[in-house]
């Protein structure tokens, strides 16, 4: 079975691994227990990792929180930021989210907050303008992804950053998908909020982070879990050093090859989708052509079922969208965004290519998405 299934969870680095593994065995102890070398060693290795994270998006050390991981990040900072500024304070988000941004956002529009989703362009891409023109007296934060987790189109985040400073309104982005497959500097996209998880470039599950900006001045933010203190008050609970270390290791293995690992998976990516056009000329590209993540592929393929085309699919691991909604009956709520019809929505396969993949595995890919294509077709 060869995996590209990326966007979903990618695998454990054995360098991570091997950074991590100490820290389960040896260096048990806990980070906050700072009366003991054991502690203190494991206190370092926690600080450490917080540097390398900080350094690979332009941070200060203390504007990073350590997190379970991107879904708790989007939440703390969505509600941490609404409910500090109280009752009536204005969010806007786009109608291509991830779920973790518009489930938060429709608790607090049920808890009396109030709620801009907005419509996005046929790319999947929210412009800076509706953004502009969807800012109100009351508006506190601004909330658009980097990079969509299933077609992988980027947003104009430096733009949209500015638009927000421009109207003093915070700017929170989910990155997750983002981080490790592109550069990212805070400082060139004006970002006061980012949300990050380790299991996206090659790091543990379990563990992610939101930097949150503490200069020019702090951003104002209610921590949503309470209980020792912990991450300055913003998230309480004992730290998870292993997998904070591998966090760390990961960010720093993807900071080194961050431009020549997107060239080999859109060479990668771009060779899969020529092979699969010469073979079907009706597929459907969802996404941006040319501005998207450089190893995700998402199509539709015309007047299939979907559900029967992803089950003929053998050889490769790929998936129909999100993999936090597969649970869900209905059509990708991302492709109906878009415009996409239901059908089409139901009909389209994501391919997410990753750092274990090999220029071998784009045959392998088309043949298996060939077959499976021409056998649904078929019935």
């Amino acid at each position: 079975m060869i995996y590209l299934d990326n966007n979903a969870t990618t695998p454990v680095d054995p360098r991570v691994l091997d950074a991590m593994l100490p820290f389960f065995t040896t260096h048990f102890a806990n980070a906050a227990s700072t009366s003991h070398s054991m502690g203190l060693d494991v206190s370092d290795a926690v600080e450490n990792a917080r540097q390398q994270l900080a350094e690979s998006i332009g941070a200060g050390l203390r504007e990073i929180v350590f997190t379970s991981g991107a879904t708790e990040s989007n939440n703390l900072a969505i509600k941490g930021v609404l409910r500090r500024a109280g009752n009536g304070s204005h969010v806007i988000v786009n109608a291509a989210e991830h779920k973790a941004v518009l489930d938060p956002v429709a608790r607090l529009r049920r808890d009396g907050f109030e709620v801009t989703i907005l419509p996005v362009e046929k790319t999947g891409c929210v412009s800076a303008n509706a953004v502009r023109e969807a800012i109100k007296p009351n508006t506190v934060l601004v909330s658009i992804m980097f990079a969509n987790n299933e077609v992988g189109s980027i947003n104009p985040v430096a733009e949209i950053g500015s638009t927000c400073r421009e109207h003093n309104v915070l700017f929170h982005c989910d990155a997750a998908q983002a981080f490790g497959k592109l550069p990212l500097n805070l400082q060139e996209f004006h970002v006061d909020l980012l949300s990050l998880s380790a299991h996206k470039l090659y790091g543990p599950k379990g563990i992610g982070a939101l930097y949150v900006r503490e200069r020019e001045p702090s951003v104002p933010i209610e921590p949503q879990m309470h209980g020792g203190g912990h991450e300055n008050g913003l998230r309480s609970g004992t730290l998870a050093a292993p997998l904070i270390v591998g966090f760390g290791e990961a960010a720093v293995i993807a900071a080194k090859s961050v431009g020549t690992e997107a060239n080999r998976l859109k060479t990668m990516r771009d060779g899969l989708w020529r092979k699969l056009t010469e073979r079907f000329d009706d597929l459907v590209l969802n996404g941006c052509p040319n501005n998207r993540l450089p190893g995700t592929l998402n199509f539709a393929v015309p007047g299939v079922d979907g559900d029967v085309l992803l089950s003929n699919v053998e050889g490769i691991a790929i998936s129909s969208g999100s993999a936090c909604t597969t649970a869900e009956p209905e059509p990708s709520h991302v492709l109906r965004a878009m415009g996409r019809s239901s059908e089409l929505a139901r009909a389209s396969l994501r391919i997410s290519f990753g750092r274990q993949n090999v220029a071998e595995d784009v045959d392998v890919a088309a043949n298996c998405i060939s077959k499976a294509i021409e056998q649904t077709r078929s019935l």
